[in-house]
């Protein structure tokens, strides 16, 4: 028998190893739940800023923020819906006040469906626009349909044909729903 010997603390070597190679999570892709203990980071790749018309990919946009930067408006269209459960948040940094800011579908068979919370800007109280069976598109246009700084839009690919969305903004004037069937 060995004597001062003690043997390794395997846990240790394993951490140890792990911080010196920090960047090991980086390009690490997991499939099925992932839990963190000390929460999940995100930065300035987590924020897309648009400032053209942008066709959205699942690749480069899905979980990340779409800054709309452009007062003259832009059109942004979603993938086609499949079920992936992909998100897509839209965020009001430049109030459009020409044009309008559009997010549309990709398709004729994809369709919207949620509601819209506008606040009033005449009192305290807020008006709430529901999608239509055929809602396709979201419109915002810098007054009544919303599309002033701070604005938010969150989209989910919930299945086949199927965008969940949700609006948190302010308009001015008389609201009016941001919900249309725009797209052939």
């Amino acid at each position: 028998m060995q004597t001062g010997y003690s043997p390794p603390d395997v846990a240790q070597t394993v951490r140890r190893t792990l911080v010196q190679k920090g960047d090991l999570m980086a390009s690490t892709t997991f499939s099925g739940p992932v839990t963190s203990t000390a929460g999940f980071i995100s930065g300035s790749d987590s924020l897309v800023s648009i400032t053209a018309d942008t066709t959205l990919t699942s690749a480069a946009h899905a979980g990340r923020t779409m800054n709309l930067n452009v007062a003259s408006g832009a059109t942004c269209t979603l993938p086609a819906a499949s079920g992936t459960g992909n998100t897509y948040k839209f965020f009001v940094q430049t109030t459009v006040t020409s044009n309008s800011y559009k997010i549309q579908v990709a398709n004729a068979n994809d369709t919207m469906a949620g509601i819209a919370v506008v606040a009033n800007d005449s009192d305290n109280s807020a008006s709430i626009f529901e999608t239509a069976a055929a809602s396709d598109t979201i419109t915002l246009d810098g007054t009544t349909t919303g599309g002033i700084l701070g604005g938010q839009v969150e989209l989910q690919d919930v299945a086949s044909n199927v965008y969940r969305v949700l609006i948190n903004q302010s308009a001015t004037g008389t609201e009016a729903t941001p919900f249309s069937a725009a797209v052939s």
